[in-house]
């Protein structure tokens, strides 16, 4: 008769919740969720170190090249902590040459353009860079080229130089304001990108 009533015990104990037996019933269960998210792909060009670049007189005014253009120095602007957060990303840069407002017809002789090349370095392998190709009225001032292909996600300091002024057929300059623009886009390459 006593070991029926540990057997009964037993059972009884197992129906009672709290009790050792009904918490080894129990054991652990787990569910999931799945939580989602996106980044959108993001290229920025810091702020340049400097929104002009101003060349002051171009054309010699005294020596063997009086009225010419002079000897310029190459020019820098940094666009600092540039990135784009994918990979496949290109710098393109639009060169736009200094040409005069004066609007009046170029005489024989004289140019109203200076052309200079843009470079833009530190993004791919190789710096991108167009020159400039404007004709003595100024005419067909601009030209654009885009670079190789950054293959990872990137930030760096993305350095521009202007270089290689020239007046077209080395002609004389006219008088007057000049004006250029240099466009540096960085965006995904052709072809390239996620």
């Amino acid at each position: 008769m006593k070991a029926l009533m540990i057997t009964i015990a037993a059972a009884a104990a197992a129906m009672v919740p709290g009790s050792a037996m009904a918490q080894a019933a129990s054991d652990t269960s787990t569910g999931q969720v799945v939580v989602n998210g996106n980044v959108a792909r993001l290229c920025i060009l810091g702020a340049p170190s400097r929104s002009t670049v101003d060349l002051g007189q171009m054309a010699a005014t005294s020596g063997t090249r009086v009225g010419r253009i002079a000897v310029l120095g190459d020019q820098s602007v940094t666009l600092p902590n540039s990135f784009c957060n994918f990979a496949g990303s290109a710098l393109t840069v639009q060169v736009t040459a200094l040409v005069s407002t004066d609007a009046s017809p170029v005489q024989p002789g004289f140019a109203k353009a200076v052309n200079y090349t843009a470079s833009a370095s530190n993004w791919a392998l190789s710096p991108t860079a167009a020159t400039s190709a404007a004709s003595a009225s100024g005419a067909t001032p601009t030209a654009t080229s885009t670079g190789a292909t950054q293959p990872a996600p990137k930030i760096a300091d993305v350095n521009v130089t202007l270089s290689g002024f020239t007046a077209p057929s080395d002609a004389l300059l006219t008088a007057g304001t000049y004006n250029g623009l240099v466009v540096v886009t960085l965006g995904p390459a052709v072809g390239g990108g996620l």
